[in-house]
């Protein structure tokens, strides 16, 4: 899923799943989208509910255009030990990549 492009329904490129935060079960808690950038550059990251995202033709697509995305506020993880970012996260705290 990481590396992935995500399509409005319009089918225009929104952006691409930059990475997944995972809650203390292990099960996605947010999906990190890499909205607006050219090249690496320019962009920000959102993070979205796993349950907004849904395929349609094997592409994920969101209901929301890429201008809205841009308007959502920027995450950026801070703290990868517990899920911690720095936008509003439905993150809980637990230690990625253990199980705990």
């Amino acid at each position: 899923m990481i590396g992935s492009a995500v399509y409005d329904v319009q089918n225009r490129k929104i952006g691409k799943v930059h990475d997944l935060v995972l809650d203390r079960s292990g099960q996605i808690a947010a999906v990190v989208v890499d909205v607006g950038s050219f090249l690496g550059m320019g962009g920000k990251n959102v993070a979205v509910k796993p349950g907004d995202i849904k395929t349609d033709h094997n592409r994920l697509t969101l209901d929301v255009t890429k201008e809205q995305l841009q308007q959502m506020a920027n995450y950026r993880l801070e703290d990868r030990n517990t899920g911690a970012g720095s936008s509003a996260s439905p993150v809980k705290g637990g230690h990625l990549g253990t199980g705990r």
